[in-house]
């Protein structure tokens, strides 16, 4: 997995952690293969001493939730009889004594395990154990549109190469064209995010290349997210929902897009975005 996700969306989700718990340490990491967890964020920590250690499924707090496939705690990690020692060394050095780890899992495959820690060993209530399930979910998203993303870039690789392609082969290249650009406001890595939008610059291009050439026309992403849409039969309320706006909102964008491509009906906007190379 791209050290971007650590850098990123890691970061993101110890730092919520911290503010949402109250707690005064955070750390975590994604696993490098089924069975192993390096520890490369850390937030509040006071030493490096956690940092690039590698955890192992079934050891120590953060391997027993990585096992188990749900979150676990203890009051004083150094005395609790219900974990492994292993990496006893590593926390006294940082001094943490309650902890709490929660596993990230996305389609029930664990990716990843995030801490949060006390300097005290007190008893960690619901309020604690909710922020830190919180914070997981963010990176298990981060993760899932990521997959998905890297899934879409894989499949539109092969078919923008060839702006010939049977009819039905460019419906697969609309569709691929109109998920990309939904997922774009959902990346937080923006090496990803300018790739996305660089392979539907190339789609849109491929497909320029079918039909004469058009004045060049701007438009802004959000109104070419919503074209992009409505090229696929979605309604205001459809699109919407597929991009996380309002209708109202949507019906804005649209509006727009139309003035600009001289367009007096939604049919009329997609074609006049297509011969100006904007849509695939």
């Amino acid at each position: 997995m791209p050290e971007s996700v650590d850098a990123v969306e890691m970061q993101t989700a110890l730092l919520r952690l911290r503010r949402t718990s109250g707690l005064p340490v955070a750390f975590g990491g994604l696993l490098s293969d089924t069975r192993h967890a390096r520890i490369a964020e850390l937030n509040g920590a006071h030493t490096a001493a956690l940092r690039g250690l590698v955890i192992s499924a079934g050891s120590g707090l953060g391997g027993k939730a990585i096992a188990l496939s749900r979150p676990c705690a203890v009051t004083d990690y150094h005395s609790s009889r219900h974990i492994s020692h292993e990496y006893d060394m590593a926390v006294a050095a940082e001094g943490l004594r309650s902890v709490v780890a929660v596993p990230v899992v996305v389609r029930r495959k664990v990716r990843g395990v995030l801490y949060g820690a006390l300097r005290e060993p007190l008893t960690l209530g619901d309020r604690t154990f909710d922020a830190a399930v919180a914070a997981a979910r963010d990176v298990e998203q981060a993760l899932a549109v990521r997959d998905e993303v890297q899934q879409l870039l894989a499949v539109t690789r092969e078919q923008v190469t060839d702006p010939r392609a049977a009819p039905e082969a460019w419906e697969d290249v609309r569709s691929a064209h109109r998920e990309l650009r939904a997922l774009v406001p959902k990346v937080l890595d923006p090496a990803l995010r300018d790739e996305l939008l660089a392979v539907c610059g190339r789609l849109a291009s491929a497909a320029g290349a079918r039909v004469p050439a058009a004045p060049e026309v701007q438009l802004a992403p959000r109104e070419l997210d919503v074209l992009a849409c409505v090229a696929a039969g979605a309604t205001n309320a459809v699109a919407a929902g597929r991009l996380g706006l309002r209708p109202e909102t949507v019906k804005g964008y649209l509006r727009s897009a139309m003035r600009k491509l001289g367009a007096h009906t939604r049919l009329e906007a997609v074609v006049a975005a297509r011969r100006a190379g904007l849509l695939p």
